[in-house]
């Protein structure tokens, strides 16, 4: 059987999809990886892919220079760039499909809703997967706006709110796709939500961390967050550095755009905690202050072993990274810049395993008083307790699930 695996966005949206190819590859089945051209050259998730065997197709512009870029997308150049993944997901996902029993789908909508066209074409099976609850409509949750979209303040019914969003989508997005759907003599759909995500998504989180509450109006299967075991040692140099004293405090913002200066605030106040630093560069480029020897930089290293040897990690919140954190007993600062990161930070606080700062900018002040939170006994106490609950069998139990649904006897259809 054959699988393609597709996604549109950062490190946090593609790992994942890497974890389950790999489960899926050890089944016995044929897998293709599409993600954005970025992670097509020497990067951790085209490297593991290749060690198994699986092919990487890059599809779509480089996401790096939108998130990183001198300037930023505004809210009215949404629907240009849509329209741009658009373009490109309806020709090459519909090239790296053919042949396929299967596509699942993951992260922007306007990308789900390409590849959903593409297999509705081809008559193949497809599954969105969604990697926060949030990003599932719900009675029990708001959506997240689109931007320059804010809803009316006198709204507040998460029913309502959800039907908004899911009109403003069509405008963002529905002539687009309808249009390229029409160059596949396929019919136009009513809602680009409701297509791109279907009535049964599945839910790469954990019940600990990301839990589905019912009833909902979805069918949704969750499965546990797809994690892609990371057995590479750490380099000699920072196993020296972790050896010659205390628990350092790790420092990174993955993907994102870190906030103005984070490394300066952030190594002045672990160092007022009494505490030594671990930074990660991450695509912000994020570099120690000064040459003292209580601070060590990284570049691409091993989370899942590092986590397990510092006092704290000081994070953006995404859902990989928290997902880490929490499964070695670290405690965490989550520090949220968009998307579903607030609800991670919330989920970590209301789980006693770290702070959630308020807002995407800390000061000496607020950091510092996150830093107290996450460094106290009992935060380790319960992160420790916490960690044994952390699912780690999601990518398995979702790629079987998947084969089992495009078994020979198993008609296609969207699932």
């Amino acid at each position: 059987m054959r699988v393609l695996l597709s996604t549109y966005g950062g490190r946090g949206d593609v790992e994942p999809l890497v974890g389950l190819a790999v489960r899926l590859r050890a089944l016995g089945a044929e897998v293709r990886v599409s993600a954005p051209p970025d992670f097509s050259g020497l990067d951790r998730c085209a490297e593991r892919l290749a060690e198994v065997g699986v092919a990487l197709v890059p599809v779509g512009p480089p996401v790096r220079p939108l998130v990183h870029g001198a300037v930023r997308p505004s809210p009215p150049d949404l629907p240009r760039l849509a329209a741009e993944i658009m373009v490109v997901q309806f020709d090459k996902l519909a090239a790296a499909a053919e042949g396929c029993d299967a596509l699942v789908a993951s992260g922007l909508l306007p990308a789900a809703a390409s590849a959903r066209s593409v297999t509705e074409k081809l008559g193949i099976r497809y599954v969105y997967a969604a990697h926060c609850p949030i990003f599932l409509p719900s009675p029990h949750h708001p959506p997240t706006p689109f931007p320059g979209r804010p809803f009316p303040p006198d709204v507040t019914d998460n029913r309502v709110l959800w039907d908004l969003n899911a009109q403003v989508a069509n405008e963002l997005f529905g002539e687009a796709l309808n249009a390229h759907r029409a160059s596949l003599g396929l019919p136009p759909v009513d809602s680009v939500y409701n297509f791109g995500f279907t009535d049964h998504p599945w839910l790469a989180t954990g019940p600990t961390l990301g839990p589905w509450q019912e009833p909902a109006d979805l069918e949704v299967v969750q499965t546990g967050a797809w994690v892609l075991p990371d057995e590479r040692p750490l380099p000699a140099e920072l196993v020296a550095f972790l050896d010659a004293g205390t628990p350092p405090v790790y420092v990174g913002f993955g993907s994102m755009r870190a906030p103005t200066d984070i490394a300066r605030v952030a190594i002045e106040e672990v160092r007022a905690q009494g505490r030594r630093a671990v930074v990660a560069r991450g695509w912000a480029d994020l570099a120690l202050i000064d040459d003292r020897d209580d601070c060590f930089g990284v570049g691409e290293v091993n989370q899942q072993a590092l986590f397990a040897r510092v006092a704290a990690v000081v994070h953006h919140g995404g859902a990989g990274t928290t997902t880490t954190a929490a499964r070695a007993g670290a405690p965490q600062v989550v520090v949220p810049q968009m998307a579903d990161q607030p609800y991670w930070a919330g989920r970590v606080a209301d789980l006693g395993i770290g702070a959630a700062h308020d807002g995407p900018a800390p000061t000496a002040e607020s950091l510092s008083a996150a830093l107290r939170t996450a460094l106290a006994p009992e935060t380790r106490h319960r992160a420790t307790a916490v960690a044994g609950t952390i699912r780690t069998d999601g990518a398995a139990v979702a790629a079987k699930l998947l084969l089992e649904a495009i078994s020979p006897e198993k008609p296609p259809a969207s699932a």
